[in-house]
C-alpha cells in the first residue's frame, strides 16, 4: 500500500456479504438499519467490489464483519475469509477481524491466528449487538492478547442503527455501547489502542472526555453524516483531539462520497482535515 499516494483512509467500513451469498445481518435487521440510514445503495457489496469502489476514489478502507453469533444466533461472517480476500485488495484495503467475546479462550487463540496467519491489523467490536459489556473482566484475556499482537481494538459506542425502530430494539441493549466503559479499558490496557467508534450519542462528552484524558483512545466519526455532528465534537476536532479524530464513513449505509461531501462544508481548520481524513490514521494504524 503507497500510504503517501492515499488522498485519505476510512476507517470504517462493513463486510455484509460473503462470497457465499451470506449475510452480516437477518433479513429484518437488514430492512430496519436501511430504513434507519435511509440507504438505497446496494447494502451488500463483496470484498472485491468495496476495494473497487475506494481504489476509484483512491481511499484506503478498513474493512471488517461483526461477530455476533451467541448473542443473536446469526452465523457471523468469516473474518479469515474477508482477511484472505483483502490480502488479495492489498493496495486499498486493511483488514480487521471480529471474534466473540462470549467465546472465552476460543476467541483470545481465534484473535491470535487472525493477526498471525492472515494478516489481520486490528480487531472489530460492537458492544449492543455481541451484548457484553466491555469492562467486564471476564474479557480481559482478549484484550491481553490483542494488545500484545500491537494491533487496535475498534468499539461501536452510542446508538446504533442496527435495530432501530424494531419492537424493543430487537432486543439490542444500548447501554453496552457507553463510552465510559471503556474508560476502564483503556486505564486497564494502557498498551491497547482503542477506538471508540461514531458520535458517541447520547454519551459524546462522555467520548471526548475520555479521549481527551487517555492517550490510547481514539473516536471515529463513521454513522453520521458530519452536518450531524454535536457542536461539542466539532470543537474537539478542531482542538484538543485535533490528532484523535478520524475519518470513517460506516460504508455502505453511508458512503465515503455522501460524508467527505458533508465534511467540506462544515467548519474545520484546513490543517486539521488532512489529519482526520488520513495522517490519524496512519499514526493510529502503525503504518507510518
Amino acid at each position: 500500500m503507497d500510504i503517501a499516494a492515499l488522498d485519505a483512509i476510512d476507517v470504517h467500513v462493513h463486510v455484509e456479504q460473503d462470497s457465499h451469498g451470506c449475510f452480516a445481518l437477518d433479513q429484518e435487521l437488514m430492512d430496519a438499519s436501511a430504513a434507519y440510514f435511509r440507504s438505497g445503495q446496494d447494502r451488500t457489496p463483496t470484498v472485491a467490489a468495496i476495494a473497487e469502489h475506494y481504489r476509484e476514489r483512491n481511499t484506503a478502507a478498513v474493512i471488517f464483519t461483526v461477530d455476533a453469533t451467541a448473542a443473536t444466533g446469526h452465523p457471523a461472517l468469516s473474518s479469515e475469509e474477508i482477511a484472505d480476500l483483502a490480502a488479495e485488495q492489498a493496495d486499498v484495503l486493511i483488514p480487521f477481524g471480529s471474534v466473540d467475546p462470549h467465546a472465552g479462550k476460543a476467541s483470545v487463540a481465534r484473535a491470535r491466528r487472525l493477526v498471525t496467519e492472515h494478516g489481520v491489523r486490528g480487531f472489530k467490536f460492537h458492544p449492543s449487538m455481541q451484548a457484553f459489556e466491555p469492562n467486564d473482566q471476564r474479557h480481559y484475556p482478549l484484550y491481553a492478547a490483542i494488545a500484545e499482537l500491537g494491533v487496535p481494538a475498534l468499539f461501536h459506542t452510542g446508538q446504533t442503527g442496527i435495530g432501530a425502530g424494531l419492537p424493543g430494539g430487537h432486543g439490542i441493549k444500548l447501554r453496552y455501547s457507553a463510552p465510559m466503559l471503556l474508560d476502564d479499558v483503556a486505564a486497564d490496557f494502557p498498551e491497547l489502542t482503542i477506538v471508540m467508534a461514531h458520535p458517541s450519542v447520547p454519551w459524546q462528552d462522555e467520548a471526548i472526555s475520555i479521549a481527551t484524558h487517555k492517550a490510547n483512545v481514539y473516536i471515529d466519526l463513521s454513522g453520521w453524516s458530519p452536518k450531524y455532528f454535536p457542536p461539542q465534537l466539532v470543537r474537539a476536532a478542531n482542538g484538543l483531539l485535533k490528532h484523535k479524530v478520524l475519518f470513517g464513513s460506516d460504508f455502505p449505509v453511508i458512503t465515503p462520497d455522501r460524508w467527505r461531501a458533508d465534511f467540506a462544508k462544515l467548519e474545520i481548520k484546513d490543517e486539521v482535515r488532512p489529519l482526520i481524513l488520513k495522517e490519524n490514521a496512519v499514526r493510529m494504524l502503525g503504518l507510518a
